[in-house]
């Protein structure tokens, strides 16, 4: 009679649970490090871009793609930007005050009303409408259709030759202090436009006021002051959306890549400002154009996904 042979398992079925556990565990907790530290390159990029006339939103489409990560959402990139606008709301904080508490004595004493503060107030005002209404009544597309990587590139082309043009023909002769109503809607309309992204808010606003003969200096600080409503409105408005499945990063990551773009906005805008007292907007438009063009022939030949 043969012998009978026993095989026992040295793994019980607790033991691979355990086991697939603390797997599980290790990649979730890997995969936080990975999301925050991509999130603080984005937010790094965000400060960068946001205030030159290069679309910010434009960068943050194309280069977590060219990475791999893919797009991080229209949510995050709008509750971010809130970062770059503190910055804004820091810088030029004794203009605000100045501009807020000026249009609300106007308000209640008819002397205020033709001072060039409580006039600036109306015109952000009112230069900020078309971007609300436009932005809240096509929010979806600009969510979907227009991040689509064909449009960026062509956008950041086109409004780049825009931008190059205004600037050249730019008479470069009004002060700030001669902004008048009709300026401030049509350099509204034109910070519309970047509800695209490739156009860049500052970019338009900036061409814009480039036309109708702004100094730079001029055309550049009334591009900063127009967006904070805008944008401040946006990031808040997109908030809700951040713990939405349909977007790469949670609230930890999202709210590092705000700080990041708060700090590195600052010294940004500090930057262009001094730059553009003594030189033109000339490498911007070449950067433009030539990232347009890359980003075209990436999607092209299949490198991107548009």
């Amino acid at each position: 009679m043969g012998n009978t042979v026993v095989i026992v398992s040295t793994r019980d079925p607790a033991a691979r649970r355990t086991g697939r556990a603390a797997h599980l565990t290790r990649v979730r907790r890997l995969r936080g490090v990975i999301d925050f530290l991509e999130a603080v390159v984005l937010g790094l990029l965000q400060g960068l871009t946001e205030f030159l006339p290069i679309s910010s939103s434009a960068h943050l489409r194309i280069f977590p793609e060219l990475f791999g990560w893919g797009d991080p959402g229209a949510a995050f990139t709008a509750v971010i930007q809130i970062g770059t606008e503190l910055a804004v709301l820091l810088y030029f904080r004794k203009d605000i005050w100045r501009i807020a508490s000026t249009w609300l004595r106007s308000l209640f004493r008819p002397e205020y009303r033709g001072h060039i503060d409580a006039r600036m107030g109306w015109y952000i005002i009112i230069g900020t409408l078309p971007i609300v209404v436009l932005g809240v009544s096509l929010k979806t597309t600009i969510e979907n259709d227009f991040r689509n990587l064909w449009i960026i590139g062509t956008t950041l082309i086109v409004l780049g030759i825009v931008l190059g043009v205004a600037d050249r023909v730019g008479a470069n002769q009004r002060a700030i202090r001669q902004l008048n109503i009709r300026d401030a809607i049509l350099m509204g309309l034109a910070q519309a436009c970047a509800l695209v992204p490739g156009v860049s808010r500052s970019g338009a606003t900036i061409s814009m006021g480039r036309f109708l003969g702004y100094e730079r200096a001029a055309a550049t600080r009334y591009a900063f002051l127009l967006a904070i409503p805008a944008v401040v409105g946006a990031g808040l408005y997109e908030l809700p959306e951040i713990s939405a499945h349909d977007n790469a990063y949670g609230w930890g990551p999202t709210i590092a890549a705000t700080v990041v773009s708060f700090v590195v906005g600052y010294a940004a805008i500090a930057w262009l400002l001094r730059y553009i007292s003594t030189h033109s907007y000339l490498p911007f438009v070449l950067y433009r154009i030539g990232l347009g063009g890359i980003t075209l022939v990436l999607v092209a030949t299949g490198v991107l996904a548009a």
